[in-house]
């Protein structure tokens, strides 16, 4: 056919295990500045570079609900909500497709959690949900992402309803391939295929990496080296007539559809680079070519970077701060300072030295460079302040040193992380906790930079007296330094959210990690369910009364803003007749037709009421009719503006037709319930400036 070799790669943060390439900020930091516009930017900055290795396929990206506050995996998605994932999810692939690469949504589905995703000594985990839930939850995301024209999606390791992902019919073709009307092709997770003919007449395309297990590729025994489920497998399968052959037709259709969607066919580079060594010759073969595909990302990446930190808590105005008026200078913790082994020295960013500018595991990537909070501030203050006074302890619980240099220093930064892990808590490591109070006991302005992959548990330093700030600066990339230096210093003015809700104590969230099970024979199927339908952090908490430490879409700002004059438009007012008219028509890319037509608008004003120009993140969350059994309030809309110091700006949100509905169990439908909605608009969540009602 003239078709040359797929390549498939990890995106989350960059072209994984090569050189010259950009490591971008984790997906969870562009969730946190909730603006469509960066992360449009980041996913074609992410095209650029995997186009210009050679990628065909990027893997991402993921968009697996932070479900558990301490899921290994939630820095590579896009937070707790659903609406959020979705716009996060379709932005991304449009820039990544945008490019020519094809983008494929992952994990298809339910899989929230490492532990037992693929055994850990028995069976992979059941994840055990209800329709309604569902569609109205996890399945949003992936939705969005079809509708965006995503060209593959991948299925997880683990079980669906009992029925393993990448085997389960209902999930693969009657939802996704009939319901949401997907068109590109189905790859498995590396590995998750156990089966032949489970997989493809259950809806399977592409089986990766191809083998029964990773290393059987590297096999010495002739008679088992290459294994595969599929392969030869598949081949003879299809000769004999046990799958059949308009089945294997419809999987190279698909594979190839997406191809030549991308214009792959058309001078699309070769891969440039191997994914196993460094170097530049092999066997006599030079198989990396070392291709700078960075340009000027970095810029990007440092403005996401910024755009990303969250400001928690800002006493007495400590932040900006005015270095000129700085005497003495204490910057404490490892997380200021660079891995003294380099940045790349731990197997996929595995271990947690020096600052944390990433998480660990098979969705990071190299660093090009990492420039660490200290090298950057040191630079900074030393240029705008030659006389003051800089002192660093970079280690943790070195107590002595850390108490004789805080004692002198009129402002102190503290840096503390939490890496990925599925670790047993939710509290800061290396003593991060002890490091801040021993810094606040001795220094009146204590200044807090957290680099966390997820909410952590600040309960026991959030509100003492002498910690002036808090900002959360998530796990941002190759810039780290440069990004925090900007909020610092106020060339930038925070506006980031958190994509999801910090709570006092973990047991306040719905839910948590299934850490063990009683029974560890190999033939037992752990079972995750999930109860908490369809409040799900925030919701959980509006539900159940209970006060978070900071709640989703939470942050400060520099500067202050006023919300008035809502108003609301609807295209229509009857609920039965939409309804009718969508049943009548046949499904689109990302579900019925119909479903994303405007169903509502929404328009109000902000003002800038401080001494600072800031952009605000205006959220918009809707009430359903109390019969609808919806929870308190659900995410429908945001709009992140720049706004200048006492100057007004107008923001104008659209609901959507599916926005405003419910899924029916009975019909298989999305359908809008009747009675009377709330639309609440504000800051956050929980900081909600108007209301307004319309009823349908």
């Amino acid at each position: 056919m003239g078709v040359d070799e797929c390549s498939a790669r990890l995106p989350p943060v960059g072209v994984r295990n090569t050189d010259y390439a950009s490591l971008f900020p984790s997906g969870m930091n562009v969730a946190l500045t909730w603006d469509a516009s960066l992360m449009l930017q980041r996913g074609q900055a992410m095209g650029a570079e995997f186009r210009g290795k050679g990628v065909n396929v990027a893997l991402g990206p993921m968009m697996n609900l932070a479900r558990n506050a301490a899921a290994g995996r939630n820095w590579e998605g896009a937070g707790a909500d659903p609406f959020l994932a979705g716009v996060h999810a379709a932005q991304n692939i449009v820039g990544m497709q945008s490019q020519g690469v094809i983008a494929c949504a992952k994990h298809f589905a339910l899989n929230e959690q490492e532990h037992y995703r693929g055994g850990g000594g028995g069976e992979a985990y059941s994840s055990n949900q209800d329709d309604r839930s569902f569609h109205e939850m996890q399945l949003w995301p992936f939705a969005e992402s079809v509708r965006a024209g995503v060209g593959s999606v991948m299925c997880a390791y683990n079980r669906v309803n009992q029925t393993s992902a990448c085997e389960n019919r209902h999930l693969l073709n009657t939802v996704l391939k009939e319901e949401l009307d997907f068109q590109g092709f189905m790859l498995s997770d590396w590995a998750a295929v156990t089966s032949l003919y489970a997989s493809v007449m259950n809806g399977a395309d592409m089986n990766q990496p191809g083998f029964v297990a990773y290393g059987d590729s590297n096999d010495p025994n002739p008679a088992t080296a290459n294994n595969s489920y599929w392969g030869a497998q598949l081949g003879q399968a299809v000769m004999n007539g046990s799958i059949a052959e308009s089945r294997f037709d419809d999987m190279v259709v698909r594979i190839m559809t997406s191809y030549y969607q991308m214009g792959q066919d058309k001078n699309y580079p070769a891969v440039n680079f191997d994914y196993n060594t460094e170097n530049t010759v092999y066997e006599g073969q030079t198989v990396n070519e070392h291709v700078n595909v960075q340009g000027n990302h970095s810029v990007l990446i440092r403005e996401i970077g910024a755009a990303s930190t969250v400001l928690l808590k800002n006493q007495n105005s400590a932040l900006p701060i005015d270095f000129t008026k700085v005497k003495n200078l204490a910057i404490v913790g490892s997380d200021t300072g660079p891995n003294e082994d380099g940045p790349n020295s731990c197997g996929d960013r595995g271990c947690d030295q020096g600052t944390l500018a990433i998480g660990w595991g098979s969705g990071t990537a190299n660093f090009p460079y990492l420039i660490d909070p200290l090298s950057a501030i040191q630079e900074y203050v030393h240029d705008k302040n030659p006389d003051t006074v800089i002192q660093s302890v970079l280690a943790d619980f070195d107590y002595a040193s850390m108490n004789a240099t805080v004692s002198q220093a009129d402002t102190c930064l503290v840096f503390a992380n939490a890496d990925s892990g599925e670790g047993n808590n939710l509290t800061l490591w290396h003593g991060g906790d002890e490091l801040i109070l021993t810094t606040a006991a001795q220094c009146a302005n204590t200044i807090v930079v957290l680099h966390i992959v997820g909410p952590v548990l600040v309960e026991a330093w959030y509100d003492h007296p002498n910690v002036t700030a808090i900002l959360n600066a998530g796990i941002p990339g190759q810039e780290t330094g440069n990004s925090i230096l900007d909020i610092l210093t106020g060339a930038v003015n925070p506006s980031a959210r958190l994509p999801f809700t910090m709570a006092k104590q973990r047991s306040d969230y719905a839910s948590d990690i299934l850490y063990s099970v009683a029974n560890n024979s190999n033939a037992f199927i752990p079972q995750i369910d999930y109860t908490e339908k369809l409040n799900l952090d925030y919701k959980w908490f509006d539900a159940k009364n209970i006060a978070p430490r900071y709640e989703f879409g939470y942050g400060l700002s520099y500067t202050t803003f006023t919300y008035s004059g809502l108003s609301l438009k609807a295209a229509f007012t009857s609920a039965a007749a939409v309804n009718a008219a969508k049943a009548s028509t046949s499904n689109q890319p990302g579900g019925e037709s119909g479903l994303y037509s405007n169903a509502l608008t929404a328009t109000f004003s902000v003002k800038n009421t401080g001494a600072l120009a800031g952009n605000e993140v205006a959220q918009l969350y809707l009430g359903f009719p109390a019969s609808a059994g919806e929870p308190p309030r659900v995410l429908r809309g945001f709009e992140r503006k720049y706004i200048e110091k006492g100057a007004s700006a107008k923001f104008s949100i659209g609901l959507r037709v599916k926005d405003i509905s419910i899924w029916d169990v009975i019909t298989q439908s999305w359908v809008i319930p009747t009675g009377e909605f709330t639309v609440y608009v504000g800051s956050s969540s929980r900081q909600l400036k108007l209301t307004k009602t319309f009823t349908l």
